[in-house]
């Protein structure tokens, strides 16, 4: 049987520190279960015509949270796809709450020193600027998974293959149902 037919028609969405791959395994998620797909942090931009470093710059943390709480809002009601959500978003205690009220919400953990490899490959992440990865990360860890462990799913992540990460999350979903 396919566990995927199983499952709740409601977003799942997806958090964790940068890095942790809820975009690239969001993506996988949603075409394996035949569902849309968004990345909150894109809709963000789309929605202020800014890149986030330039919103954090003008504007400050407290207002791109807020105003990344109504897009992410928005995201849940549009349809019950996947959704990965910036890094911070699931901190924030009102969307924390709105995400776990009516979304499936699966934490993607990953080891900070995996997760400095993969975000050392690109830049446009404020809260790493003029920092060194593995420190800034192993910090935003202890301050963050406290808030991810509320997360109706945990699933460790490391560095095997994307489909077999799917695969975990899919049958950890099933159980929800």
């Amino acid at each position: 049987m396919d566990e995927s037919a199983a499952l709740p028609r409601r977003p799942i969405a997806l958090v964790g520190l940068m890095g942790a791959g809820k975009s690239t395994i969001g993506k996988r998620l949603a075409a394996r279960l035949g569902r849309s797909f968004v990345d909150s942090d894109e809709e963000i931009v789309r929605a202020a015509g800014l890149d986030i470093p330039t919103i954090f710059a003008r504007h400050g943390e407290a207002a791109f949270r807020a105003g990344e709480r109504r897009v992410i809002a928005r995201l849940i009601e549009e349809s019950p796809g996947v959704i990965a959500t910036g890094g911070g978003a699931f901190v924030d205690r009102e969307t924390r709450a709105l995400l776990l009220e009516r979304c499936h919400v699966v934490w993607l953990d990953g080891a900070p020193a995996v997760l400095a490899r993969r975000v050392a490959r690109r830049g446009g992440r404020p809260l790493l600027d003029g920092r060194e990865p593995l420190a800034a990360l192993t910090e935003l860890a202890a301050r963050r998974n406290p808030a991810y462990a509320q997360a109706h799913l945990r699933i460790e992540t490391g560095e095997g293959r994307h489909d077999a990460l799917v695969e975990r999350i899919v049958a950890a979903l099933a159980t929800l149902a």
